[in-house]
């Protein structure tokens, strides 16, 4: 007749809980949410601000844009008071879209959408937003394209 507590020849003390797993949680830094949620995921610190940085910039020249919908860009927004301007930093959302082969700003605090013309000019304005720091770029794209991952120019 076996103990309480014992299974498999294996004896605990009664009452004992079991060591919980190993768990890599990194906490949050600065505004570094996607860098700690990335090595998350991954359980291990593998991406830094600046290997993070590097990724962003570099799928800018192979994104395919024909296959890209629009993008939403969350940029920082200065705060200003009539003609002051205080040092505090918010976030706007802005859409870029192509419309009969030129590609638009059509950010809400613009009076019109603002022409950023071919390929080359939506990139340029892509490049400028990211070189600012803080910018996040989402892709709209349909379906089909992102269950292919034609998103994305493989040459």
């Amino acid at each position: 007749m076996g103990r309480a507590g014992a299974k498999d020849g294996m004896s605990q003390v009664p009452g004992a809980q079991p060591s919980p797993p190993s768990v890599y949680h990194e906490r949050q830094r600065l505004e570094l949410c996607a860098v700690h949620a990335l090595n998350n995921v991954l359980q291990q610190q593998l991406f830094s601000q600046e290997a993070a940085d590097e990724i962003c910039k570099r799928p800018l020249s192979q994104l395919a844009l024909p296959q890209v919908l629009g993008l939403i860009l969350n940029l920082p927004s200065p705060v200003s008071l009539g003609l002051l301007s205080l040092p505090l930093r918010r976030r706007h959302w802005v859409a870029l879209r192509q419309v009969d082969g030129v590609y638009y700003n059509l950010d809400s605090k613009l009076r019109a959408p603002e022409a950023l013309g071919d390929e080359d000019g939506v990139r340029a304005f892509l490049a400028a937003a990211l070189a600012q720091g803080l910018c996040e770029v989402l892709l709209v794209v349909t379906k089909e394209v992102e269950e292919k991952g034609c998103w994305l120019r493989t040459d």
